[in-house]
């Protein structure tokens, strides 16, 4: 990842006609857009990779739990584990949208 200074050019800036200084205004606040773009596709990507994997783990939780349980087939406890898990404690609201995605995966994938 690289770092830019963040010190403004103040030569520049104090020198600067007022067309320049509106070009420059411009410039700086379409990089930051294009900043900002970066990083909402970055954090919907982590989203996406995050909610898979916690999936992923539920599932490998529950075979091991079925594995060791004669007939699970009739058996409302894992949905009710799986729902239960879909709602962390308050004070985790990051988890709760992860959370909230993976019921949603998890609710379409049994309709």
């Amino acid at each position: 990842m690289t770092t830019r200074s963040t010190q403004p050019p103040w030569e520049f800036l104090l020198s600067a006609s007022k067309n320049s200084l509106q070009s420059f205004e411009l410039s700086r606040l379409s990089h930051a857009a294009d900043i900002r773009k970066e990083i909402a596709a970055l954090l919907d990507q982590w989203m996406d990779d995050h909610t898979n994997a916690t999936l992923a783990r539920l599932l490998l939780q529950e075979r091991e739990r079925s594995s060791r349980k004669p007939d699970l087939r009739f058996d409302r406890e894992p949905r009710r584990r799986i729902q239960a898990a879909s709602h962390p404690p308050a004070t985790k609201p990051q988890c709760r949208v992860t959370s909230w995605l993976l019921y949603m995966s998890y609710r379409a994938h049994l309709a």
